[in-house]
């Protein structure tokens, strides 16, 4: 099951569609002016889901939620406002999709006060979970990215195709020093929820840690503190400009 919210505000009839990984993610990231869209972590999934909307029916894309820290100087909580994402995994490897630049240094302007680093980086969108802090540095030799996420190059070229501006708002979780144990990783039922029954098996067999575990609970704790954090001060419309009113402003 997809998780699929729509909801309207005084940004008019077309909200803001925040693309998601996780339930939770879903969860924080909705509110007025926001439309939330999650798969569970699988992009080939998030792609169907979108392909199968009746129109784009938003004014705006934005990739929200947590992510894997490439940058060796990002620990759990700091935050990437995206300035592109590079892809990596499909047909269009090696291409990078810029985020709308107007809208970046609005959302940089929100997020000022955060009472954590923000930096505007390029975010990495891969089609599998990086594990390692070895595949993440080979990462980040190849793509300069600072973080790494599966929704971001999906919700990009969504964008891309309708025309609309795109924008990331990324945290970091497991910082590029720290493995992902892949069991874990893999541990998301369909509608982003944690598959609680999955993560005690790994535990049976083996192929995760206790104190795996710990760490990844201690990272994601400070993550979505950041998270929950960044939204509160995005605001309506999760401080996505009507890039109509800036233009009318100009002119």
């Amino acid at each position: 099951m997809i998780v699929v919210e729509d909801t309207t505000g005084p940004n008019g009839p077309h909200p803001v569609l925040a693309v998601t990984g996780l339930a939770r993610e879903a969860r924080l990231a909705a509110g007025p002016g926001v439309a939330t869209v999650g798969a569970g972590g699988n992009p080939e999934r998030l792609r169907d889901l979108l392909k199968g909307r009746s129109g784009p029916g938003c004014r705006a894309v934005m990739s929200i939620g947590i992510a894997g820290g490439l940058d060796p100087d990002l620990v759990p909580g700091d935050v990437v406002v995206a300035t592109g994402v590079v892809v990596t995994g499909t047909r269009a490897a090696g291409q990078r999709l810029a985020a709308h630049p107007e809208v970046v240094a609005a959302l940089a302007r929100r997020l000022a006060d955060a009472p954590v680093r923000v930096i505007q980086a390029d975010v990495a969108g891969v089609e599998a979970a990086v594990l390692s802090p070895h595949a993440k540095a080979l990462l980040r030799a190849e793509t300069g990215a600072a973080a790494v996420d599966m929704e971001s190059q999906v919700a990009a070229a969504f964008a891309q195709a309708h025309g609309l501006p795109f924008c990331a708002v990324r945290v970091v979780c497991d910082p590029a020093d720290r493995a992902l144990p892949a069991a874990i990783a893999k541990a998301l039922k369909p509608d982003g929820e944690p598959d609680i029954l999955a993560v005690l098996s790994a535990l049976a067999r083996r192929s995760a840690s206790v104190g795996g575990l710990v760490r990844l609970a201690r990272d994601s704790s400070a993550a979505f503190a950041s998270l929950g954090r960044c939204r509160a001060l995005l605001g309506v419309g999760l401080g996505v400009p009507d890039l109509g009113e800036l233009l009318r402003d100009v002119a």
